[in-house]
């Protein structure tokens, strides 16, 4: 799994949220909503602290991850987190994972 924060969604991130010492951005499976691969899940976004991460990326000082309890929902696919000027948030295209590893 591969997980890619566009500059715009990480303007976003920086001008909407504040992290502690410590804290990060996680992404996690929620219940309710729909993905383009999942019905009936959502992607969740919160403020948290890492304890297992599956992967973690730091970009621009900020930590973004997802915990390895998350990885029902991403197996099979890499996270691309966008910014949807439109509806000013983050979107979430996921990708399949290349097959060629």
């Amino acid at each position: 799994m591969e997980l890619t924060i566009t500059p715009k969604a990480q303007e976003w991130f920086k001008r909407e949220l504040e992290l502690a010492e410590g804290q990060g951005i996680k992404f996690y499976g929620k219940v309710y909503g729909k993905t383009q691969v999942h019905d009936g899940f959502s992607v969740g976004m919160s403020v948290d602290t890492p304890e297992s991460p599956l992967i973690e990326e730091i970009v621009s000082g900020m930590m973004f991850f997802v915990e390895e309890s998350d990885e029902w929902f991403f197996k099979g696919y890499d996270l691309v987190v966008d910014y949807d000027e439109r509806l000013e948030e983050p979107k979430y295209e996921f990708l399949k994972e290349d097959s060629n590893l």
